[in-house]
């Protein structure tokens, strides 16, 4: 498994450097995983759109829907495509700006103490299995660096405001997924067994069920 490096940085991951993100409060409180999934334009998969807003570099005319876009300085620590290649944005080790107004266990601003990753795709539309598989992949190697203890959906800790990743993203593939490689690492690494200790995944309900 490769892990991620002390600058914050997954190699496996094409790095694309974000102007859009600042220092943690406590950089070793990082115990929070959010999913989430974009598309620009909407439902429109495989162009540069997204980089472009995410580095800053957004052209507001190139579709009438990025109109609602302009001045908005967003980013995700990672975006995972449909075929499951990972891009990072930011280092983890530093603060994106992907959650907005949102709360967990009483904890305000999870882009403090959170780690965000976007997945290709909408809230009707399945993702594909590659985006699975390189999402385990990378949690497990984000657990050997930060303590993280709970993963959850932008719905869920921003209710009322977010729907994402959406009722078509199957909670339970993602969980099967992370636990074969997880004990595939730990079978080919067992130093690696106290770093990749067990997670909280949320049962993946809407926040309105």
């Amino acid at each position: 498994m490769t892990p991620v490096d002390d600058g914050g940085w997954w190699p496996l991951a094409q790095r694309y450097d974000s102007p859009h993100y600042d220092e943690r409060p406590d950089p070793a409180d990082i115990t929070l995983l959010v999913i989430h999934n974009i598309s620009l334009p909407a439902g429109q998969f495989g162009g540069p759109h997204v980089s472009d807003l995410f580095t800053g570099r957004l052209d507001y005319n190139a579709d009438p829907s990025f109109a609602d876009l302009r001045g908005l300085r967003v980013s995700s620590h990672f975006f995972i495509r449909r075929g499951g290649r990972v891009l990072q944005y930011v280092s983890a080790n530093a603060r994106a700006w992907h959650a907005g107004r949102s709360e967990f266990c009483g904890r305000e601003k999870c882009n403090d103490f959170s780690i965000g990753i976007e997945l290709e795709g909408t809230d009707d539309t399945p993702f594909e299995a590659a985006q699975y598989e390189a999402l385990a992949v990378l949690t497990l190697a984000l657990q050997e660096r930060y303590p993280l203890a709970d993963v959850l959906g932008h719905e869920h800790i921003a209710p009322g405001r977010k729907t994402d990743p959406g009722v078509l993203f199957d909670w339970s593939h993602y969980q099967q997924s992370w636990r074969k490689n997880r004990q595939l690492a730990m079978s080919q690494c067992g130093t690696l067994v106290a770093a990749l200790g067990e997670l909280r995944f949320v049962k993946g309900l809407l926040q309105s069920q």
